[in-house]
C-alpha cells in the first residue's frame, strides 16, 4: 500500500530529533515507523507518521523544510529469505529499492511491515500486488 513518508534535515547536535519528536506528540502524532541516514553534520530523518498532513503542517509552522514522499508499506514473510518475496518481484520487473526501513508493528496476519522506497511506485504497488495474491492467496498489507 502507499502511504506518504516525511523526511526533513537536522542538524547532527543533541537534542535536534527531541524537538521534532516533542511538536509532534503534543499534537497527538504517533511516529509508526522512522529511519536516519546522517552525515558528520546534518541527519536525514525519514519517517510515517499516523497523520501525515498534520505531521507536515506541524513541522512546516515551526519553520522544518518539510518533503513528502509517496513509499509503500509492505508485509514480510517472518523466516529465513522472507524478503525474497518483496525483492524478487520488483528486480523482475525492473524496478529498484531506494531504501527500506522497518515499521514499529505488524500486519494484519502478525508479519512485519517493511517501509520501501521506489524508483516506480506505481508499478511496484501493481507487481507486488499480483505476486502476493499469487503466493499468499491475499492481499498485500493495508496500513
Amino acid at each position: 500500500m502507499c502511504v506518504k513518508q516525511v523526511s526533513v534535515s537536522l542538524d547532527n547536535t543533541p537534542g535536534k530529533f527531541l524537538a521534532v519528536s516533542e511538536y509532534l506528540g503534543a499534537e497527538g502524532i504517533n511516529i509508526r515507523a522512522i529511519s536516519v541516514a546522517d552525515t558528520s553534520d546534518i541527519s536525514t530523518v525519514r519517517f510515517v507518521t499516523d497523520n501525515p498532513d498534520k505531521t507536515i503542517n506541524v513541522l512546516k509552522s515551526h519553520s522544518y523544510a518539510v518533503k513528502e514522499t509517496d513509499v509503500l508499506a509492505v508485509e514480510v514473510p517472518d523466516h529465513p529469505g522472507g524478503f525474497k518475496a518483496v525483492l524478487k518481484p520488483l528486480r523482475d520487473a525492473n524496478i529498484n529499492v531506494t531504501h527500506l526501513y522497518p515499521f514499529l508493528g505488524r500486519g494484519e496476519s502478525g508479519q512485519p511491515i517493511v517501509i520501501l522506497g521506489v524508483d516506480k511506485t506505481k508499478e511496484a504497488i501493481e507487481v507486488l500486488q499480483k505476486n502476493w495474491v499469487h503466493t499468499f492467496g491475499r492481499e498485500i498489507y493495508t496500513l
